[in-house]
């Protein structure tokens, strides 16, 4: 296709030259012919010879002179009508001059493309004046023959120039083709626009985000996914990784480059599951090859679900102590001790209610309620009194109960781990109250407080691996932001306010 398009090309070029150089010549002929004319007029000798009785005797040797060393093919000599005295055949001489001569003035010569005795020619007709009137005339001419044979002549190197130049841009055509289908690993057109649609297809339908990063950490790729989970907008494309809108902690690890398997990193409202691997080409890296996966919802029920089996431990201790006690109340009551025996059951079962009718009393959201409830117990288990503020207020409904679980879990897991590792007594105490349309928890405990808080709200995974713990701080920073809340920390004590919506 491409020798097509370049010997059509060529051809038209070569048309092209040859019509230029035809009018070039025509038109050298004609300022050739105007110019041996007017040299003829204006000389003396050719003025005083028409004077003589026998012009032609003495102009006849002059012209053919003339017409010798110009190589024009006939120079005329004429009288004001047109009547020959000079011509290169002798028998034409006396005939009249076949040509347009009426026009010719010392200002305006005449020059046509005109057919005499000797064929088609470019001629001039210039006067011979003698102080103004004029005496004769003068018609010089170049037959078309001869152009034609002078710019034949020229052809065969206008051809070679043009196959040279074909050779030359043939070859060069050849190369790129042969450089294109090694870019293009022997692809052809059609072969490419077919992968492109079919890969372009996968890309959008895939439900893992993708990403394609270059060398130099910029990005090249970005599916539908990866956009909808990094919250990306606009064209990201060819941009640093570090300068696409990302949290820091996931821009620094993706621009790092370095491979990674199933690391949870947070966004702005989502918990990602990351991996990152080097994308490679016959040895040769081009970049790193991300993927995506929304860990939210997981994360979420995980959360929940660690909660649930939190209560359900804390149910199985109760029902082990019930045990205990209940057959303590039996043994007192086959010792004959049954006042001790009622004694002691009363006691454990007003402990119980109160604690019960404290909580729930205290929290009218449900599921926080059946939280605490769990929490209490574990903490019991691990040596630490976890309290419920005796004014504390937690209505329904006032903030989503995933969020609120999120938030008070994870700050009454870290509290009790904290105060576990800090010396008797170990405590945990949770305020809650509606103050001026915000949701106000307060979590403080004994331990020694938390250093670097700046660093464990931002970090995108756990440090703690255990299972069932989680993200931490980092979620209920997250939960804390999406529902457009604040968190501040003062030594052990952690406060976080949320929102009430208006009803």
């Amino acid at each position: 296709m491409q020798t097509v398009i370049i010997s059509v090309l060529m051809a038209g070029g070569i048309a092209g030259a040859y019509l230029q150089a035809r009018r070039n010549s025509l038109a050298v002929a004609q300022e050739t012919v105007l110019a041996v004319a007017r040299t003829v007029a204006d000389d003396p000798a050719v003025l005083a010879g028409l004077s003589r009785p026998d012009p032609t005797a003495v102009l006849q040797p002059i012209a053919e002179r003339i017409r010798v060393d110009t190589g024009t093919r006939f120079v005329v000599v004429m009288s004001p009508a047109g009547i020959r005295y000079t011509h290169p055949d002798p028998a034409q001489i006396g005939g009249r001059f076949i040509g347009h001569i009426e026009g010719a003035t010392a200002t305006a010569p005449v020059t046509e493309t005109f057919t005499g005795t000797l064929g088609r020619s470019v001629r001039a007709v210039v006067p011979i004046l003698d102080g103004g009137q004029v005496r004769g005339r003068v018609g010089v001419g170049i037959l078309l023959d001869t152009v034609s044979r002078g710019l034949r002549q020229q052809f065969p190197l206008l051809a070679g120039a043009a196959a040279v130049a074909l050779l030359l841009a043939g070859a060069g055509s050849w190369l790129v083709g042969q450089w294109m289908r090694r870019q293009t690993h022997d692809l052809g057109p059609a072969e490419l626009a077919r992968m492109y649609e079919f890969y372009d297809a996968v890309l959008h339908a895939v439900r893992e985000g993708l990403l394609l990063l270059d060398r130099q950490g910029r990005l090249q790729l970005a599916n539908d996914e990866a956009r909808r989970l990094l919250g990306l907008d606009g064209d990201p494309v060819g941009r640093p990784i570090g300068a696409v809108g990302l949290p820091e902690p996931l821009a620094l690890a993706l621009a790092a480059g370095q491979p990674r398997t199933d690391e949870i990193h947070l966004t702005g409202d989502r918990v990602l599951v990351v991996n990152q691997a080097p994308a490679r080409w016959d040895d040769v890296e081009l970049g790193t090859v991300v993927t995506l996966r929304d860990h939210t919802e997981l994360q979420a029920l995980t959360g929940e679900l660690d909660s649930v089996r939190g209560f359900a431990e804390a149910l199985r201790a109760q029902a082990h102590e019930s045990a205990n006690r209940l057959h303590t109340v039996v043994s007192l009551i086959e010792l004959g001790r049954a006042p001790q025996a009622l004694e002691f059951a009363s006691a454990e079962i007003a402990a119980a209610q109160q604690l019960t009718d404290q909580v729930v009393g205290a929290v009218r959201e449900p599921v926080l309620a059946a939280l605490l409830l769990g929490k209490v117990t574990q903490a019991s288990e691990r040596g630490v009194e976890l309290l419920v503020a005796e004014d504390a207020d937690v209505p329904e409904g006032a903030v989503a109960p995933r969020d609120l679980v999120t938030v008070v879990g994870n700050l009454l897991d870290n509290a009790i781990d904290a105060a576990v590792a800090a010396p008797p007594p170990r405590w945990v105490r949770i305020d809650a109250a509606v103050l001026d349309g915000e949701l106000v928890l307060r979590i403080s405990d004994s331990g020694p407080g938390l250093e670097d808080v700046a660093q464990a709200f931002r970090r995108g995974w756990s440090t703690k691996q255990s299972a069932g713990r989680g993200l931490g701080l980092a979620l209920v920073g997250q939960a804390v932001g999406r529902n457009g809340g604040t968190v501040e920390v003062a030594g052990s004590a952690f406060t976080v306010r949320l929102p009430v919506p208006t009803q």
